[in-house]
């Protein structure tokens, strides 16, 4: 979160500076100078501005590979937090930020069939997230055609409901991944699939399946939430 983004928060939420230094902990000359961006905004403390000012998890910290890696979330849990209609029933939970939680749900092996569902909301419901920390950590990660499949399929979301904002966001991503697309086979985190169900993925596999390299049929079709 920087400053700006702390100031919009808590100017959306209505409070005064004075309000919302005493709800953060902090003095309100503190307050002034990280919305003016003279001082950072710790993570704790961006983290706590999310909670109580109500603003967008994608303002959340976003932490390194191998740190994220290591609280590996229950996605499940995790997108239910964020909103997920699939799984609000677990919306009271601890949010993540959707960069940080849609990296880390591609980079599994295997991921349960109504999650993988999901990844395509998230980056269709978080358009605005920090595409570029996400988009690098793809690249590093090898994870390039998974993350291009499912903005693909968040791209087509956009176009049936007309939502051009989100729609423009995700076609930038999409061309940017494209330049950059793997020539390795893989799979929308399902590796332990058998030989035969991948032969038979081969033949019937969508198109943008196909393009991104993936075995998968995985349609806009499938997508409960997008109905």
């Amino acid at each position: 979160m920087t400053g700006p983004e702390l100031r919009d928060a808590r100017q959306t939420a209505g409070w005064t500076q004075q309000k919302t230094a005493a709800r953060l902990g902090v003095t309100q000359a503190y307050l002034s100078m990280m919305e003016k961006g003279r001082r950072s905004v710790p993570p704790e403390l961006a983290a706590r501005a999310v909670s109580v000012l109500k603003a967008s998890p994608t303002a959340l910290p976003l932490h390194e590979a191998q740190d994220a890696s290591a609280s590996l979330p229950d996605f499940q849990t995790a997108l239910g937090a964020l909103g997920y209609p699939g799984f609000s029933y677990l919306r009271h939970s601890r949010k993540r930020n959707p960069a940080e939680l849609l990296f880390l749900a591609l980079s599994e092996p295997d991921l349960d069939s109504r999650v993988v569902e999901a990844l395509p909301w998230l980056a269709f419901r978080f358009a605005d997230l920090d595409w570029k920390w996400l988009v690098s950590h793809a690249k590093v990660h090898d994870r390039q055609n998974r993350l291009g499949f499912v903005v693909h399929l968040a791209r087509e979301v956009a176009k049936q409901q007309s939502a051009a904002e989100p729609g423009s966001l995700l076609e930038a991503v999409e061309s940017d991944l494209e330049r950059s697309r793997l020539a390795n086979e893989d799979t929308l985190c399902h590796d332990s699939m058998t030989e035969a169900e991948r032969k038979w993925l081969r033949q019937r596999r969508p198109a943008s399946a196909e393009y991104w390299n993936l075995l998968t049929d995985l349609t806009v079709d499938h997508l409960a939430w997008a109905a």
